[in-house]
């Protein structure tokens, strides 16, 4: 997280913008430049690429760096200076070289002993090495603003990426109600970039309309890899057979696609999926949560179970469930009884055996499990009580 200034404080002469959100750390510099050129005005701010291909490169980069911070404004009361995307400031091969270690010590001294009266120094970068000499002088004599993208594993990525649409939304002059705000989190996932686009794209679809609707999301929002990621297991939930198998054909084409996926890891995911909803109907079960629309209230409801009650070990413990998984999770345990479920998790661990030791076809394999889990009909009373 970004540490934020404290209001009516004076601004540090150095500020460094990091993380490996590329999108943010770029679209927050280059909002800081724009306001920062425009404060203090004049001709002379400068704009250097540290975007390097090598150690010789970047000790270059750094020597221009030293001497236009060291190059007193001509016109104007100061002057602004953006290392741009400097990429070697982490622990790659670029960075580790002895002679940009040493140049970037020697630059963290000459910063120490600067006199900073009417430059402000913004540098942009990718992943940082916090141990070294370099980022530790600039986070003492200014600030650093950290962004790391979210991820699935990120415990409140929802909340996060909702606030990032909401803001996205605003700044165009929309609104948008919590059913399509959640369904465009949902559709597009943990990807800080793709959220922006798809926040312009709909805008551009409502036109002059100030309010933006979740069919209005459902007609022009795509789902990327990561929101399809949870399309089989939704299905599974769902109940309808048709549409979990025509998802796992899909998935199954995309493992042939990209190597980074594979059937093992699409059952990986269905056993994820029924152990949530497993989860999901005990505490139900034990009054622990109520079926709800928003994560907001669900993280409430999670924080308010006595510890006492579930495990300590976080990966047994229903309640340090990802509330967005949970809140999917609910309407669908209702769907299955606690037998049904406990089948199919046994159905699922046959199907991961049979799969990692035999020959038989993958896709075989999957379906025959999914049909016997997602085809019976459970007694309306039996699921309507569970």
């Amino acid at each position: 997280m970004a540490k934020a200034p404290t209001p009516g404080a004076t601004p540090a002469p150095i500020l460094l913008i990091c993380g490996n959100d590329d999108y943010t750390v770029k679209q927050r510099g280059g909002a800081l430049y724009t306001q920062w050129t425009a404060e203090i005005g004049g001709m002379d701010h400068e704009v250097i690429d540290a975007n390097v291909a090598n150690a010789s490169e970047a000790v270059k980069a750094l020597a221009r760096l030293r001497e236009s911070v060291n190059t007193l404004p001509f016109f104007g009361s100061g002057k602004v200076v953006w290392f741009k995307n400097c990429n070697f400031l982490g622990d790659d091969r670029t960075a580790s070289s002895s002679v940009v270690s040493e140049d970037l010590g020697d630059l963290a001294q000459d910063f120490k002993a600067f006199d900073w009266t009417g430059v402000r120094l913004l540098i942009t970068a990718g992943k940082v090495d916090k141990r070294k000499v370099f980022y530790k002088a600039i986070d003492k004599i200014g600030r650093t603003e950290v962004y790391e993208q979210l991820s699935v594993d990120t415990r409140d990525w929802v909340d996060q990426a909702e606030v990032i649409v909401w803001k996205a939304l605003a700044a165009q002059g929309k609104k948008a109600s919590d059913e399509a705000l959640g369904e465009l989190v949902a559709r597009v996932g943990p990807n800080t970039r793709q959220l922006h686009s798809e926040v312009e794209k709909v805008c551009l679809y409502v036109g002059d309309r100030a309010q933006v609707d979740v069919q209005d999301v459902m007609e022009v929002c795509v789902r990327n890899k990561n929101a399809r990621a949870f399309a089989l297991g939704d299905a599974l939930g769902e109940r309808k057979l048709p549409l979990v198998l025509r998802r796992l054909d899909e998935e199954l084409w995309e493992t042939k696609l990209d190597r980074s996926r594979s059937s093992i890891g699409l059952l990986y995911g269905l056993i994820f999926k029924v152990r949530a909803m497993l989860l999901a109907q005990e505490m139900l079960r034990e009054g622990w949560i109520k079926p709800g629309r928003d994560t907001a209230s669900l993280k409430a409801q999670l924080s308010a179970i006595p510890p006492e009650s579930v495990p300590s070990d976080s990966r047994f413990n229903p309640a340090a469930m990802n509330p967005f998984v949970l809140m999917k999770a609910i309407p669908h345990a209702q769907n299955y009884t606690q037998a049904e479920l406990v089948q199919a998790m046994d159905l699922l661990l046959q199907c991961n055996l049979q799969l990692v030791t035999t020959s038989l076809d993958e896709a075989m394999v999957l379906q025959q499990a999914l049909i016997k889990i997602a085809g019976g009909v459970a007694p309306f009373v039996a699921r309507s009580g569970a």
